[in-house]
Parts: structure tokens; C-alpha cells; sequence
């Protein structure tokens, strides 16, 4: 199915698609503080491959309840499905949650949100997206909005915790751009099953050198955000996420989540009393603004 539209029109399920995405951004940037609760237990494998394993569990359960295909058409999208999921969930998931534990989290939300510029990038190159107006603008705006963020590390040389936050962006990026150049055509359920079941096998992997770590005396806040972790950042905010994408232009998307850091840093001030400095203000001010323009901005054409 493909929507054209032109410089001022919206395709038909572009503001759904929109709003959605809304709604991913603060599902995932709650998730932020659901993986502080979670590592306070259990380690960086372990907490991914248990959030991806069980989300992907639940999720199979849904399809199954709602007659989805978990087949694919062509043989090939399997390898699609399980490189991709590689790179967007095994690589992010464990990187992301190895950078929690090394900086704080409305840090490490705010570096791991450098993927917007990693997606338009890997968009431009591989998918042959325009660089429009509005995108170039919004990721100027994204630019000086991490810069300022990121001075104070730099300053001080720089911290593991914000390599593996940029790390996991850069693996996120990847396994978005791929997915979208692969061009593999099933139900966002069936791709997020696959992505999470990819992303769960290497966090296993990774749980099973580093062994299981896991703290049981630490009482049930852990245990409160594992939950959270599958239920509400994996089983629903990954089906949405891949129907977004599937909606939506990869630069336009992958921007839209530029929201993420601004929700994960608010939630880690209120729940968890980190306090942003002036250059925290000041640069989700330019985020929150550079992602304003990617979501309005009209979407020209949609390729589903």
C-alpha cells in the first residue's frame, strides 16, 4: 500500500502514525527509569535478556490470540528480521543499560537519543530520503541541543557510561536503517516478536558469560521495573514503534524520538531527584524543539 501526498497534505494515517509516536516516546522514556530500578538487581544481560525474552513471550501470546501470522513470505526476511533485531534490540539493549549503570539516567537518555542523527544519516545514504528543510533543520537543532548536553562530559574527557549511550544509538540506527532498506512486509507484531526474540538470544548469550547476576535482597523495585520493562517498553511500546516506522519516513521517525530524552530526563528528576543543570534545560529546550518540527513537518510520501 503506498500514500502520496503533496507539500501540505498529510497521508491518511500519518497523524495516528504521529501520535503513536508520542506515545512511544514516553513509554520508552519511563523505561529509563524502570532500567535504573531494574539493574539496582539484576545485571545489564540479564535484565535485557529477561525484558526481551518474556516481552517477546507476551507478545507471541497476543498474536496467537488475534489470529496474527507469525510466518513470513519470503525465507530471506527471516535473516532480515533476526539482523536487524541484532542491532536495534541486542546491541541497544545491552549498551544502554551498561551506560545506566556508568552515568546517570537522564544522561544516558539524553546520549543514547544522538540516534536521530545516526538514522537521517544512514536514511540519506542508504535509503536515498531527501534531507528536507524541516529534517535539516531539525537536526541542527538536535546537534546543538546534544552539544550542549554533552559539554560537561567532554569537558572532563569524556565518560564509559556515555561511549556505550552513543554506542547503543549508533547499534539502534543500524538495525532501524536496515530494516527499512530490507523492505520486509509483515504485521508490526510479527517484526517486533522476531526483533525482541534476536535481542533476547544475545542478551542470553551475554547473561551466560558474564553470569547471571542477580540480587534478590534488594527489595521489589527491581522487580516493579523488569515489569514495566516487558510489559510497557517491550510488549507495547515495540509493536507501536514498528507500525510507526512502517508509517512513517525513517529520518521523520527516528527525529519523533527525540522526545524520548525529554520525558526520561523529566520522570529521573521527579522519581529519582536528579536534578538537570542549566545545560540540561537548555539543551532538551533545542531537542524538544527540533523534534516539534520533525512531527509536524508534512510527510510527502509512505511507503507500506
Amino acid at each position: 500500500m503506498s500514500f502520496a501526498a503533496g507539500p501540505d497534505r498529510q497521508p491518511p494515517d500519518a497523524l495516528p502514525a504521529r501520535l503513536a509516536l508520542l506515545l512511544i516516546a514516553l513509554l520508552w522514556g519511563l523505561n529509563y527509569i524502570a532500567t535504573n530500578f531494574g539493574l539496582r538487581a539484576f545485571s545489564p544481560w540479564t535484565l535485557r535478556a529477561l525484558s526481551y525474552l518474556a516481552g517477546a513471550a507476551v507478545l507471541a501470546l497476543l498474536a496467537q490470540r488475534l489470529g496474527t501470522k507469525l510466518r513470513v513470505s519470503r525465507s530471506l526476511d527471516y535473516m532480515h528480521l533476526i539482523i536487524s533485531g541484532l542491532f536495534a534490540c541486542g546491541g541497544f539493549g545491552a549498551l544502554s543499560a551498561l551506560a545506566i549503570e556508568y552515568t546517570s539516567t537522564g544522561r544516558t537518555a539524553i546520549c543514547v537519543y544522538t540516534m536521530p542523527i545516526w538514522v537521517a544519516v544512514g536514511a540519506r545514504l542508504v535509503l536515498k530520503e531527501p534531507l528536507t528543510i524541516a529534517r535539516s533543520i531539525s537536526l541542527i537543532l538536535c546537534g546543538a541541543g546534544l552539544l550542549v548536553l554533552l559539554w560537561p562530559l567532554i569537558q572532563n574527557g569524556g565518560s564509559l557510561g556515555a561511549l556505550a549511550a552513543v554506542g547503543s544509538a549508533v547499534s539502534w540506527a543500524i538495525g532501524i536503517v536496515y530494516l527499512k532498506w530490507a523492505q520486509v512486509v509483515v504485521h508490526p507484531l510479527t517484526t517486533a516478536i522476531y526483533q525482541l526474540a534476536a535481542g533476547g538470544i544475545v542478551s542470553l548469550i551475554g547473561m551466560m558469560v558474564t553470569g547471571l547476576g542477580v540480587d534478590v535482597s534488594t527489595g521489589f523495585l527491581p522487580w516493579l521495573g523488569l515489569l514495566y520493562g516487558i510489559l510497557a517498553g517491550t510488549a507495547l511500546a515495540y509493536p507501536l514503534w514498528f507500525n510507526v516506522i512502517d508509517r512513517l519516513p525513517a529520518s521523520t521517525a527516528g527525529l519523533g524520538t527525540l522526545l524520548v530524552p525529554v520525558f526520561g530526563v523529566g520522570a529521573s528528576a521527579f522519581l529519582l531527584g536528579e536534578k538537570p543543570t542549566w545545560c540540561d534545560l537548555s539543551g532538551l529546550t533545542a531537542i524538544l524543539l527540533a523534534a516539534t518540527i520533525a512531527l509536524r513537518a508534512p510527510t510527502r510520501s509512505i511507503q507500506t
